[in-house]
């Protein structure tokens, strides 16, 4: 087990990038709380990172930015759905640091018009194209076609989102678990339960983070996506990695991971699901916090019925990290009204 201080140190050790502003509020949601009569509710405000709109992608960025800048990269891709919070956040990374960003990203029932996070992408001076392929899976041929087009012209490119670059963004995780346990801990709290959105690097992070550094809490993740691949498997190869980069004698097993599909909808990912629009509304009016409808909105309809279950106990206290997203409002205002 190590300190805050420990492993804060050895995470500087890696390529990273300053790109937020941390540490992200921490408050409790009393109005939530007693909504739902269960566990007493705080929220990781990681939807104010401070990069265009914020979101959880700033902490990844730090360090998979971090790592194409320290390679001497003039250009980084990025590739996703339409309305990807990911490019988006690159897109805003690129432009604070200087350097081109290109995107590739799937056309889709979203991509028709310029809204939401597409907008962005434009305003912050991304290269977006439209690649028609049924998900974003199946993004990676046009990214290394893009990389052989911009070294072709003389650029240095750099693909950010790589399996291989994985750990280093998961390692924002393992940082932000570090900073809930402060500030739970300046209030008198302890985390029984931490609750978030991801099917990539968030979860695993928080995972590490939360085994190194003893805090014993339970982590739960609301998956937006049903992925091609068994995602148990991947979240243990990817901490797997994280122990090696940070030589760390640690390991984890299957029963570290709890991910669940369950909340996706029967549209599947990019789509609104009633329960999801349903805790989107319930946040916003007793809280007057916004979340977005496929990410944080689903999210929280996963705590909702965790707490009815009684998979999340009365007594606990619980931690729902909102990983932003809400310019995708704007994209689905049809969906949010009907």
């Amino acid at each position: 087990m190590l300190t805050i201080e420990a492993l804060r140190s050895r995470i500087s050790k890696l390529p990273r990038v300053a790109l937020g502003h941390f540490p992200t509020p921490l408050e409790y949601l009393p109005r939530l709380s007693d909504a739902l009569g269960g566990p007493k509710i705080f929220i990781k405000r990681d939807d104010c990172t401070g990069l265009a709109f914020g979101g959880n992608k700033t902490r990844q960025l730090e360090f998979t930015v971090g790592l194409g800048i320290d390679q001497g990269a003039n250009v980084l891709i990025g590739g996703a759905g339409s309305q990807s919070n990911h490019c988006r956040q690159l897109s805003a990374a690129s432009a604070k640091l200087g350097v081109e960003c290109a995107v590739a990203v799937v056309s889709d029932h979203k991509s028709k018009t310029m809204q939401g996070n597409l907008l962005l992408d434009d305003l912050l001076g991304a290269s977006v194209q439209m690649i028609d392929v049924p998900t974003q899976e199946l993004l990676d041929d046009a990214k290394q076609e893009l990389a052989k087009e911009l070294e072709a012209e003389g650029k240095k490119p750099f693909i950010v989102m790589q399996p291989e670059n994985r750990p280093y963004g998961a390692m924002g995780y393992a940082l932000a678990v570090a900073e809930m346990a402060e500030q739970m801990a300046q209030m008198g709290e302890t985390i029984d339960a931490i609750v978030g959105c991801s099917g990539s690097c968030t979860q695993p992070g928080m995972i590490f983070g939360n085994k190194v550094l003893g805090v014993d809490a339970k982590i739960r993740g609301i998956a937006p996506i049903e992925w091609s691949y068994d995602i148990t498997d991947a979240f243990l190869g990817l901490l797997s990695r994280m122990a090696e980069i940070l030589e760390l004698d640690v390991s984890f097993e299957s029963d570290d991971v709890w991910n669940s599909a369950a909340y996706i909808g029967e549209e599947g990912y990019g789509y609104c699901s009633e329960a999801g629009n349903e805790a989107l509304r319930l946040m916003a009016s007793k809280e007057g916090i916004l979340l977005d409808p496929i990410y944080t909105g689903k999210a929280l309809s996963g705590i909702i019925d965790l707490v009815r279950k009684g998979e999340l106990g009365k007594d606990d206290t619980v931690v729902f990290l909102h990983t932003g997203g809400t310019p995708a409002l704007f994209a689905y205002t049809q969906e949010l009204l009907a």
